[in-house]
């Protein structure tokens, strides 16, 4: 699934893009019906269409698209969706399960492979994400909320991050990473770790998603960014998916990293470095 770097990227490439574009269309394909989660299908068609884009933004992985008569078109890409920007001209691919086309001939296609991406067209786009907590790079994720929302509960450090109520945007790649730079065994109970700890995660959750926005994001599977490239960070990751390789810190001395099961999560980790 795109977490928040893949998200953001998408969201800056598109940005000086497609800002000022008036939508001259849009088209959900037959098996693409899905995607409409507020209005019907053809209603959501009619009701984007005309509209000019003021602004993109982003709320962890959702993207933001502000639009110029006060509503919000919030794009939610979950497992296989992809956004990218192609001419009007250029045909559909296999998984194309919606179009997008402007006023200066370019458009969006929409692709899917697993159908369950969603659009929301809204008033407010906290009607998209009621329960999501602050966006894990904003001013509202600090040192002081993440160490209460980790101790509400005594859940493995490693679910209670998933938890899109504490840090939205981070999914299973940026989690392992971070909670490996923190040094912490990701099977710790959330509410047993203490005041430095919690300073140390939380700066660990912002470097490796500033880490994997730098490298434009993680291509393990489907994700390709707004122009269909792929992004570079699943080849610098720390430890996710990196199981019987060694870990890369010195003192571990070629620990091999482990893979277990957190919450039917695929978890990755160093048993030398990562303490409980």
């Amino acid at each position: 699934m795109p977490e928040l770097p893949e998200v953001e990227t998408i969201r800056r490439d598109l940005e000086p893009r497609v800002v000022g574009r008036r939508i001259e269309r849009v088209a959900i394909h037959p098996g693409g019906e899905r995607v409409a989660i507020t209005h019907a299908p053809r209603e959501l068609e009619a009701q984007l269409a005309g509209l000019r884009i003021e602004e993109l933004g982003r709320h962890g992985k959702y993207l933001l698209v502000h639009l110029d008569d006060d509503r919000t078109w919030v794009v939610h890409l979950r497992m296989t969706g992809l956004l990218l920007l192609r001419p009007l001209e250029e045909s559909s691919g296999r998984f194309e399960r919606a179009r997008i086309d402007f006023d200066d001939g370019t458009g969006l296609r929409f692709e899917d492979s697993r159908k369950f991406g969603t659009w929301h067209l809204v008033e407010d786009p906290r009607e998209a994400f009621p329960r999501a907590g602050p966006d894990a790079l904003s001013a509202g994720f600090t040192v002081a909320w993440l160490r209460e929302a980790l101790g509400r509960r005594s859940v493995p450090v490693k679910t209670a991050l998933l938890d899109q109520r504490v840090a939205a945007g981070v999914g299973n790649i940026y989690a392992d990473d971070a909670i490996s730079l923190a040094g912490i065994d990701p099977r710790a109970a959330s509410n047993g770790i203490g005041p430095r700890r919690v300073r140390r995660l939380h700066g660990a959750v912002q470097q490796a998603l500033l880490d994997g926005l730098g490298d434009r994001g993680s291509s393990f599977d489907r994700y390709r960014d707004a122009f269909g490239k792929s992004g570079g960070h699943h080849l610098r990751v720390h430890v996710f998916r990196r199981d019987g390789e060694p870990c890369e810190r010195d003192r571990c001395r070629g620990r091999r990293i482990s893979r277990t099961r957190i919450g039917g999560r695929a978890t990755h980790y160093c048993g030398s470095c990562q303490r409980p």
